[in-house]
């Protein structure tokens, strides 16, 4: 399998990506430069973390303009998979590829630290190796990842599963003291109706090996390649 990695002026996790899929779970893998417009040839795309243009007008806000990202959204129509880690969830956000928007923390600071998810939804190419309301231990670092939708588009991610993370305790319990940035519903990862773009704020790839004291991040990389040699 072959996955590329986005790279925008100011990603900071793009190695981190990079290192994943190459050294730990041993797949062929290529940085993309943002001005790149060819994504034939990759089997799945990552939007990685960081400060895409500095976060400067809004996060997301100037990197959806990039012409990558005009062909990322012909690469997702055509039902390639797709996933957004924190600025590039935000950044997918921006560009109308997820439903929602993304606000400032609740308690208007940046928050870097392990979190504890739910998995609502593990019937997906993104979480099949994951149990039903298993729970994971990934961090989290960003300063706007309080997610936000509107009562209707809240139901609507509610009816059709979308809803793939929430935030909870270490035992699985919702709860706003589980929550860590205000997030409507305790929302931490959604993905798009046809299931094959999803946008998460915590960083499954600073949780993928034993020395980081989690490898959970490491059950999305390893549903996404079982998915994709299963429907090449």
């Amino acid at each position: 399998m072959k996955f590329g990695v986005i790279v925008f002026p100011g990603s900071n996790c793009d190695h981190d990506c990079f290192y994943v899929i190459k050294d730990v779970l041993k797949q062929q893998v290529q940085y993309i430069w943002h001005k790149g417009i060819n994504l034939s040839g990759f089997d799945c795309i990552l939007l990685p973390g960081g400060f895409s243009y500095g976060d400067y007008l809004r996060t997301g806000a100037i990197a959806k303009f990039s012409p990558v990202m005009k062909a990322i959204e012909d690469f997702a129509k055509k039902g390639k998979t797709v996933i957004g880690i924190c600025n590039g969830f935000q950044i997918l956000l921006e560009a109308g590829l997820l439903p929602g928007a993304m606000m400032r923390n609740k308690g208007l600071h940046f928050i870097c630290k392990y979190v504890y998810l739910n998995t609502e939804n593990n019937n997906t190419r993104f979480t099949s190796a994951c149990k039903k309301n298993q729970v994971l231990k990934i961090p989290i670092a960003h300063n706007e990842g309080n997610y936000y939708i509107d009562q209707k588009g809240l139901e609507d991610l509610k009816k059709n599963k979308q809803i793939i993370f929430r935030y909870s305790n270490a035992d699985g319990a919702i709860s706003d003291e589980a929550n860590p940035n205000g997030a409507i519903y305790n929302i931490a990862g959604i993905v798009n109706k046809q299931g094959n773009v999803l946008g998460m704020m915590p960083h499954p790839e600073r949780s993928s090996e034993k020395e980081l004291l989690s490898e959970d991040g490491f059950l999305i990389f390893k549903s996404m390649l079982t998915w994709l040699k299963q429907n090449k």
